[in-house]
């Protein structure tokens, strides 16, 4: 059986599998008797990229069949500062699950710019998790969360941008209809205060995570970067959801409705 290893982000973990992408989405969301649920979000990796910080031996020791013969479906290889001793050289395609199981993959893309919006919101999903407004771009903002030179700094970052509607351009007035974000008054607060004193470029909205991500507001796509580069796994347009996934979209769109 072949083995795939996992870059998981939430929780941020390197994994060893005998399942691929799909099915390991659909188990690591729902598990084996379907009594949990969680999103999962998570990148294949090329093993023969990875270097030997990891306990790479322990995959063709441990990761074998059950003695029933199934196959195993996880081994864990670290899980502390794992995300910045891979080399983006190794990533593959980036995968979504819903908490009923549903899989996206995201496969990398060139990045273009398409709005000329003034504001910005990024969900930071590893190896930090605050929502930051910010006005810089996200190639700026992965510049400057990975400047060695600046007190706090990460050697890589991985972040979604997300919708802001019309606060994006006019966070005074802006409707706030079609946003589901919680403390939302706080989150218009913080834009407001960024077009007010641009000499500060980002502004912490929620400091932590809490473990769904609101998919239907992904604006463009996925950024994973360090100080050299950066890798884009552009989202789906709208018309593509609803042709070519509308299971995992069905799916996607119940979060933060039940």
């Amino acid at each position: 059986m072949e083995k795939y290893l996992y870059l998981s982000l939430t929780p941020e973990a390197l994994i060893a599998s005998m399942l691929p992408p799909e099915e390991f989405g659909t188990y690591f969301a729902v598990g084996t008797k379907k009594r949990t649920r969680g999103q999962a979000i998570f990148f294949e990796v090329d093993r023969e990229k990875v270097n030997s910080y990891f306990p790479l031996d322990l995959i063709d020791k441990r990761c074998v069949p059950n003695e029933n013969g199934k196959p195993k479906r996880s081994v864990y290889l670290s899980i502390y500062r794992v995300l910045e001793h891979i080399p983006l050289d190794a990533f593959k395609s980036l995968y979504l699950a819903t908490d009923d199981g549903r899989v996206l993959e995201l496969s990398k893309g060139e990045y273009e710019k398409k709005s000329n919006d003034k504001l910005h919101l990024y969900q930071q999903l590893c190896p930090v998790t605050p929502l930051i407004a910010s006005i810089a771009s996200p190639r700026e903002f992965i510049e400057i969360l990975t400047d060695k030179d600046r007190p706090v700094w990460v050697p890589k970052i991985v972040f979604v941008e997300l919708e802001l509607g019309e606060l994006a351009n006019n966070p005074e007035t802006g409707s706030l209809k079609n946003l589901p974000y919680p403390n939302i008054h706080h989150l218009r607060d913080c834009l407001i205060g960024l077009s007010n004193k641009p000499d500060k470029p980002s502004k912490t909205v929620i400091r932590t995570f809490r473990g769904e991500l609101f998919y239907r507001m992904c604006k463009n796509g996925f950024f994973v970067g360090d100080a050299d580069k950066f890798l884009f796994y552009p989202f789906p347009s709208l018309e593509e959801l609803n042709e070519k996934h509308h299971v995992w979209w069905r799916s996607a769109l119940n979060i933060g409705f039940s």
